[in-house]
């Protein structure tokens, strides 16, 4: 018991700058869904039960045009498929012996974030950890919705343009500190970097979608450097 309160604690400790982030971005998303006109509630219930930023504004557009929901499904389906590749990665540093029910809770809480935390934590994932990074980040999500959708247009457009790009800072805050620390680590983020450019810059690559592009991207790039620089498992 007191091994699961000390990798909670960990887990609620890391979690706090993501929550602190998603409190920004999400505000942002508030104000968003209160001028297409839903209410304080549906605004943060929808962020409570998605937890997901790329899907959430791209479901807003889906809104305002007056799509049918089965184009929905297919845009939530494409721009979150990335997690399915992260929550078979962060399966990989679970103990086997870990209930079923764990890993069912755990997929709830799966953001590019708390993804780039889990797998920088060094040995076998607790699940008690990711409670305490999901602890964290939820209730920042969704009281920054609640908070953006009460605001209204009260804020400039200037300091909402900021508040868009606070998710970028707070993801390169995750993964640069260990990339400072191995080489081919940094190596693959310069990678994936040039590789998105190239990926928004050429007309026939310019027209896939964005899940699709971060799923492309995601296994080739990782798959290649899974090949290239395997990591030796400790005995």
């Amino acid at each position: 018991m007191n091994e699961r309160k000390k990798e909670y604690r960990s887990g609620l400790v890391d979690g706090v700058p993501i929550g602190l982030g998603y409190l920004a971005v999400s505000f942002t998303f508030g104000i968003m869904a209160s001028d297409m006109g839903m209410s304080v509630i549906q605004a943060t219930v929808l962020s409570f039960t998605n937890l997901t930023s790329a899907g959430q504004f791209a479901g807003l557009g889906v809104i305002q045009a007056g799509a049918s929901l089965a184009e929905m499904a297919l845009t939530q389906l494409i721009i979150n498929l990335r997690y399915c590749l992260m929550s078979c990665s962060i399966s990989q540093k679970l103990d086997r012996s870990a209930p079923f029910f764990h890993r069912f809770i755990m997929a709830y809480g799966v953001t590019d974030e708390i993804f780039g935390v889990s797998v920088c934590r060094t040995g076998s994932l607790s699940p008690w950890y990711s409670y305490g990074l999901i602890s964290a980040a939820v209730p920042g999500w969704t009281l920054g919705t609640m908070l953006g959708a009460i605001s209204g247009n009260l804020l400039p457009q200037r300091l909402l343009s900021a508040l868009g790009v606070a998710l970028y800072g707070m993801f390169l805050a995750v993964i640069l500190p260990p990339a400072r620390k191995n080489k081919v680590l940094m190596g693959i983020i310069l990678v994936s970097m040039a590789a998105a450019l190239l990926f928004a810059k050429i007309p026939v690559l310019s027209g896939i979608s964005s899940g699709f592009k971060i799923i492309i991207l995601t296994v080739l790039i990782a798959g290649g450097a899974a090949f290239l620089f395997p990591v030796k498992e400790e005995n």
